[in-house]
């Protein structure tokens, strides 16, 4: 490496020349390196600096704080730590917890959601009949064994029933639509 040819520069040790040592920072600063250590006969050099600390990224909603880097719940799992200058710990204040908003707005775990299956290849029909009020509509409480559309495969009219109680939370087909084995055509929660 050409850069090592300067250690050799003036007869001098490595460890002597501030030159060659702002040289190798600066190499670290731009590969991103923590930590160098040269080694020539008896003679060593060694180069240590902080890692770059992360760039702090605003709060995405309101009730959540950031926290080196990483925006996380407000009143999670203890008090959060962002990080400081020469790897010190300072605490971020906590904002209080607000209750549960009522109505459309209030955020939807969505971890237990259930995505339903086409178990074969046909046209969906999500209404008994033609222009009569589908079996299901998206917010719609299911309970087990109840029909949510009518799979249609060979000429034979199939029943699709929900597999447990729940409620929809989407409709993936549309009326008369042609879906194949494996398709999601509803998720319950």
């Amino acid at each position: 490496m050409d850069d090592m040819s300067n250690l050799d520069a003036n007869k001098k040790s490595c460890g002597e020349d501030p030159a060659v040592i702002r040289e190798l920072a600066q190499i670290m600063a731009d590969t991103g390196l923590t930590s160098l250590e040269i080694r020539r006969g008896e003679e060593s050099l060694s180069l240590k600096r902080e890692p770059a600390k992360p760039a702090e990224i605003p709060a995405a909603f309101p009730g959540m704080e950031t926290v080196a880097g990483v925006a996380g719940v407000a009143g999670a799992a203890g008090p959060a730590v962002s990080a400081g200058s020469a790897g010190s710990a300072a605490p971020v204040a906590e904002q209080p917890e607000e209750a549960p908003a009522k109505g459309p707005s209030q955020v939807v775990d969505f971890n237990g959601m259930r995505e339903l299956k086409s178990p074969m290849v046909g046209v969906v029909y999500t209404a008994p009949e033609p222009g009569a009020e589908p079996f299901v509509h998206i917010g719609s409480k299911v309970k087990k064994g109840q029909t949510l559309c009518i799979l249609e495969a060979m000429k034979l009219m199939n029943e699709y029933t929900a597999p447990e109680d729940g409620e929809i939370v989407d409709i993936c087909i549309e009326n008369q639509q042609l879906v194949e084995y494996g398709q999601v055509l509803f998720k319950i929660y």
